[in-house]
Formats: structure tokens, C-alpha cells, sequence
């Protein structure tokens, strides 16, 4: 018999017995189609959390200043000092010092009610550099953004944000005044939105030259000090490098000793990414493992089917063999349909599953990435089932001897 003739006959099989063959099928659709979607949630996760990480700013290092202790030997958290300065920054922006530091972003700020003549609002106040636009990968939506201009003329100017500026003004917001702690600043732009990140939005917030902000609207003991530096590495592969750069010259600046240790932290977005990542891999991980649950039971569902089908069939094993079929060509013949019924599941759970996604993302609005490596391994993940359950079931069909099989009722 003939490969051709094989099939033929293994798609005869399958039709006779339409309800049967169903059964069989939806088993390893249910379980492809999980697979599906398990993998598809976990890849749409990974890729937003990395999204919302990476829109915290290009390869980007945090410096934050270390603890203080108070009266009592009280001891603050991390960024409760201020052992970071303007100094500093000038520092970490030469490029002989640090060639691997592209952009450098010092900030100051604190909560402060911003007012106009018709509304007032509560935001985050922050002083910085014309730098910062670049280093945390924003862009500016309507007008300019802060200037070196304005840094040395100490400019009374202002940029907001889209979420600031739509509660405080109806119409547009740029050459509108706000004050601020006393201080009037005139609105020259407004932030394109950016969206939220761990459930803090991006969009809140009023921009200010950081000398203004240390004269005029912030103010404070220290008119040097910093509260964090924000530093952009010139590649993703520059990063370590850059980390390198800065933790060494804060260290000869601080006169850090291995005995006191730093009074400043350096962070990445790179281990939040990879901590975020390592989580969802997990997830999809224990996930899978209980789509392969379902894609288990479908494979024993099909090796039932298979048996059954072998016990029905007896009298035309039994016919086969006396025309001079071979054990080899039987045991072929029931593989062959056990594969098809893999492969038809496995086709017809991939339609399921991307259609489920599709649906899902929409109405969840959380993304379900369709991986073309996840379905074309779950199609032949569901063909590998179909053989493996076939096995037992063609060698017992082969086994059989001719005259027995034909003297059965």
C-alpha cells in the first residue's frame, strides 16, 4: 500500500466516524488553544512592562543621594539625604571623564499647588535642565521646551505637563500664566503625553529651569544641592560602562572609602526590566504548564479513540492481513490517522487561539502578542501528540494475528 493510498483510506477512516473523530479533535484544540493564549499573555505583559520602563527614558541610570540620620540616631530611607550637587552633575557631563554618559539631567522638586485666575491644581514640581527632555525620551506636544537660555537667565517660564495643563486651562495653554509658590511663570509648552507607569501617570507633572526653581518657587537651605540625577547612556550596550563611569567619579568626589561605603545609589532600568521580565516568564511558565494539562488529556483522548477504533476494526485488520498487508503497513495506516487528528486539533486550536487573543485584546484592552514560533511549535506540538498517542494503538493493531482477527465477531 501506497503512502497515497494510506492517507486515502485514514481520511475515509475519520469521515465514517464524523462524531467520534470530533470528540477526539476538540481535545487537543482546547489544549492548543490554550497554549495560544498562555503564551500570547505572557509575552503581551513582558512587552508592556518593558514599554512602561523603557518610557521612564532611554538607557537610562538613576543617582539618588543616600540616608541621613536625624536627631535620636533616627536614619531616613535612601534619597533622605543631600550629598548630591550641581557639582556633581557638571562632573558626570564631561566626556573625558565619563565617555559613556550621553546626557546628564539634575532635578529638584517637591508637591506644590499650581494656580491660575479661574482653577488650581496639585502636581509635582520639578526643577531641571534642558537635558531632561532628551535623557527620560520625552517629547514636547505644543510649544518649546526649557532652554539654556532660560537655565542662565533663571527664566520665569514653565512646561507642563498634558494632564496638568488640560485641568488647569480649557483651551491652549502655552503663553498662559501659573503661579507657583508665589512665583508667576509664564506656560512656553506642553509635554506630549507619555501615559502611566506602574500606576502613576507620566503626565503630571510642571517642568521649570532649576535655577528658577532653586531662586524663586522651590527655594530650600541649599540652593546647590540635588535630588536626583538622571543619566543616559549613549547605547544599550554602553550601559555598564556608563554605570562604571559614574559610580567611580561620585566616589573620588564623595571621598567614599570601602569603609564608609557611598552615600549615593545607582540604579538601571535594566534590573527593573529584568526583575519584571524573570516575574512574567514565570507566570507564563506555570500558565503553559496547565495548557499542557489540557493538551495531555487530549492526546489520551485520542489515544482512547485509537483503541476503540482498533477493536472495531478487527475483522478488516484481520482482511488486510490475508491480501499480504505487512504489520509495518498497518501500524502505518493507524499512526496516519492519529496524526491527522493531531494535525486537524492543532489547526484548528491555532484559528481558535489567535481568534480568542484578538477578541481578548480588545476587550481586556491588554495585549495578547500572537508569537509565529508559538504556533507553528504548537501545530507540531499537536501532530507530536497525535503520533505518540498513536503508538500503543497501531502495535496492538499489528499484533494481530490474521486468523483470529477474521474468526472475531
Amino acid at each position: 500500500m501506497t503512502w497515497r493510498e494510506t492517507l486515502r483510506t485514514g481520511v475515509e477512516s475519520l469521515r465514517s466516524h464524523r462524531l467520534r473523530s470530533g470528540l477526539t479533535v476538540l481535545g487537543i484544540l482546547i489544549g492548543i488553544a490554550a497554549v495560544i493564549l498562555t503564551v500570547g499573555l505572557g509575552q503581551g505583559a513582558s512587552d508592556t512592562i518593558s514599554s512602561r520602563i523603557n518610557a521612564l527614558g532611554t538607557n537610562l541610570l538613576v543617582v539618588t543621594p543616600g540616608s541621613s540620620t536625624g536627631t535620636g540616631g533616627v536614619r531616613g530611607g535612601t534619597g533622605s539625604a543631600s550629598t548630591l550637587t550641581m557639582a556633581d552633575a557638571a562632573a558626570l557631563s564631561s566626556p573625558v571623564v565619563a565617555p559613556d554618559i550621553a546626557g546628564v539631567a539634575p532635578t529638584i522638586g517637591r508637591s506644590l499647588t499650581l494656580t491660575t485666575p479661574s482653577a488650581n491644581w496639585t502636581t509635582t514640581v520639578t526643577g531641571t535642565t534642558p537635558q531632561w527632555l532628551s535623557v527620560r525620551a520625552r517629547t514636547i506636544g505644543t510649544g518649546r521646551f526649557l532652554t539654556a537660555e532660560d537655565l542662565a537667565q533663571d527664566a520665569a517660564v514653565t512646561v507642563l505637563g498634558s494632564e496638568t495643563a488640560a485641568e488647569l486651562f480649557r483651551g491652549d495653554a502655552v503663553g498662559q500664566t501659573v503661579t507657583v509658590n508665589g512665583a508667576q511663570l509664564t506656560v512656553v509648552g506642553v509635554l506630549a503625553s507619555s501615559g502611566s507607569s506602574s500606576g502613576t501617570t507620566q503626565d503630571d507633572l510642571a517642568l521649570l529651569p532649576i535655577t528658577t526653581a532653586q531662586q524663586r518657587a522651590l527655594g530650600g537651605s541649599s540652593r546647590n544641592s540635588v535630588q536626583t540625577i538622571y543619566l543616559q547612556a549613549t547605547s544599550s550596550q554602553g550601559l555598564s560602562a556608563a554605570y562604571q563611569e559614574a559610580q567611580n567619579e561620585l566616589m573620588v568626589l564623595h571621598r567614599a572609602t570601602t569603609t564608609t561605603g557611598p552615600d549615593f545609589s545607582i540604579s538601571s532600568q535594566e534590573s527593573l526590566l529584568s526583575t519584571a521580565t524573570s516575574v512574567t516568564q514565570t507566570l507564563t511558565v506555570l500558565l503553559a504548564g496547565i495548557a499542557a494539562i489540557s493538551l495531555l488529556v487530549g492526546g489520551i483522548g485520542v489515544m482512547n479513540i485509537m483503541l476503540v477504533s482498533v477493536t472495531e476494526r478487527v475483522r478488516e485488520i484481520g482482511l488486510r492481513k490475508a491480501l499480504g498487508a505487512t504489520p509495518r503497513i498497518i501500524r502505518r495506516q493507524f499512526m496516519v490517522e492519529a496524526s491527522m487528528l493531531g494535525l486537524i486539533g492543532g489547526l484548528a486550536g491555532v484559528g481558535l487561539g489567535l481568534g480568542l487573543a484578538a477578541l481578548l485584546s480588545r476587550t481586556l484592552g491588554q495585549p495578547i502578542v500572537a508569537s509565529p514560533t508559538a504556533t507553528a511549535a504548537a501545530i507540531v506540538i499537536a501532530v507530536l501528540v497525535g503520533i505518540v498517542s498513536g503508538v500503543y494503538p497501531a502495535t496492538r493493531a499489528a499484533r494481530l494475528a490474521p486468523i483470529d482477527a477474521l474468526r472475531s465477531e
